[in-house]
């Protein structure tokens, strides 16, 4: 005999309790991660549950309640339990207790099979409602993380925090970093830069700064993403070459990739050697895209870089005063006569094959061929620099 809609409401508050009980013994037995949690957590899941039966009793009561079933059902929770317990989970959670509550009333009419299954409906469109607010909001908690943690690289300032703040944004570089400094594009797509940087096994933090946009590149472990087709094995590619499959991403303009380091904590020496070869990286008229900021040394030497300055000095002059004053001679010589054979061999007093010969040691010893026109530059603005900050050590003419 069919029950009123009064019947059946104060049959279902009477029959509550034991709804609840035995839909914590169902979760028990059905399903396997609900039994690993701590207590505590498992506590607030059968909260959840026993909410959405004196929900559901309460939307039949009235369906006008629809509007707030997330709030009744999911309020009860803590705020940590959306982060242990995921929507695939909840759905699960949701399908049990259905299953529990439709076994209890399938003698009480088709009328509340039916009701449960539109409420069982709503709660699970509720439900992906919660996560992807959740969602949205540790979305836009990571940017600002991201933003505060690519802000304390490029200042370089010590922060104790530094580490644990990378961690919590799930970086999964490791070892060497690199910093990349170019424009902001009009349109700028984070997920696409993303994506790019996953395809090479490369993991970035983005940060935008102005007209100014700022990737910190650290070399991963592949990643099997949705969509994605891991790079196949072999040789790891460069910073260089990392950098170059990222520049779609860019604006127009210059786009200047800073030395490696050792690793993300130590990436504001990367940082500081980026941002300055971008600042004067239209000094050099043929520069590539991208660019090395080491590639920029005189520029930024000229421009006041102290470390540009000390580069120079460490790399190509006192390796060469250190190592030979004749090459030092010669290639001085070389660079004065305009990069002429000749006229240095002359100079010199020696043969021509001589100067050829002493050139080759020179890039033996500084890995900079002299005869080339951008690293005659390098070169003589580091001799520059070299017999300026070294005056004892004179250049001998011959």
């Amino acid at each position: 005999m069919a029950r009123s809609k009064a019947e059946t409401l104060a049959w279902l508050r009477t029959v509550s309790g034991e709804l609840a009980t035995a839909t914590l013994k169902r979760l028990e037995e059905t399903l396997p991660w609900y039994g690993d949690m701590p207590p505590g957590r498992r506590s607030a899941v059968g909260l959840v549950a026993q909410a959405g039966i004196t929900s559901f009793i309460s939307w039949y009561d009235d369906p006008r309640s629809t509007p707030w079933i997330a709030a009744d059902v999911f309020g009860s929770a803590p705020r940590e339990l959306l982060r242990s317990v995921s929507l695939q989970q909840t759905l699960q959670l949701i399908r049990v207790v259905v299953e529990v509550v439709e076994e209890r009333v399938k003698d009480n009419g088709d009328g509340l099979r039916e009701a449960i299954l539109l409420y069982s409906r709503e709660i699970a469109f509720a439900a992906a409602d919660v996560y992807a607010r959740a969602a949205e909001a540790r979305g836009l908690w990571d940017a600002r993380l991201e933003a505060l943690v690519v802000d304390s690289i490029l200042s370089g300032e010590p922060n104790d925090e530094l580490p644990s703040r990378i961690a919590a944004l799930g970086w999964h570089g490791h070892g060497e970093v690199c910093v990349l400094v170019g424009t902001t594009p009009k349109m700028l797509d984070v997920d696409q830069l993303r994506r790019t940087a996953r395809h090479v096994q490369a993991d970035v933090l983005i940060g935008v700064q102005g007209t100014r946009l700022v990737l910190v590149i650290g070399r991963a472990e592949p990643m099997a993403a949705e969509g994605d087709e891991p790079r196949p094995g072999g040789p790891q590619l460069s910073f260089l070459e990392i950098a170059e499959k990222l520049e779609p991403g860019f604006g127009p303009g210059h786009l200047v990739l800073g030395h490696e380091v050792v690793d993300l904590v130590q990436a504001s020496r990367s940082a500081r050697a980026a941002l300055a070869g971008f600042a004067v990286a239209r000094a050099w008229r043929n520069a590539p895209r991208p660019v090395l900021a080491d590639d920029l040394l005189p520029e930024r030497a000229l421009a006041g870089d102290p470390l540009a300055r000390t580069t120079l000095i460490n790399r190509v002059f006192r390796p060469l005063a250190d190592h030979s004053s004749e090459l030092l001679t010669t290639l001085w010589c070389y660079l004065d006569n305009g990069r002429s054979l000749e006229a240095t061999a002359r100079e010199l007093f020696v043969h021509p094959n001589t100067v050829r010969y002493r050139l080759k040691r020179v890039s033996e010893v500084i890995g900079y061929d002299a005869t080339g026109a951008r690293e005659a530059v390098i070169l003589q603005s580091a001799l520059i620099l070299g017999a300026i900050a070294e005056p004892s050590t004179p250049v001998k003419r011959r």
